[in-house]
């Protein structure tokens, strides 16, 4: 099964870009396909392994920030080829 997940991660703490950079470079690191904007990461791929990695770095994430917030939403499809007929 193919899912999309949109991810924001936001370190409440000044120096936060850092551990932005840090968490989208370890998604694009994994193979899966990984798309950014300037709101928000997006990862797509068998749910299994889209899973597999956020389950990872997200707890990576969490262990190395005192205070963070992370928002996600999924779809099941892989809609990275999405364009808007509008």
């Amino acid at each position: 099964m193919k899912i999309s997940v949109e991810l924001t991660l936001t370190p409440l703490q000044d120096n936060f870009e850092p551990p932005i950079i840090d968490f989208i470079k370890k998604l694009r690191a994994s193979g899966l396909t990984v798309l950014e904007n300037p709101l928000s990461t997006q990862v797509f791929g068998e749910y299994e392994k889209v899973m597999e990695l956020l389950q990872t770095e997200i707890k990576e994430a969490f262990e190395n920030l005192e205070h963070v917030v992370l928002t996600m939403k999924m779809v099941k499809s892989d809609r990275s080829d999405y364009e808007p007929h509008f």
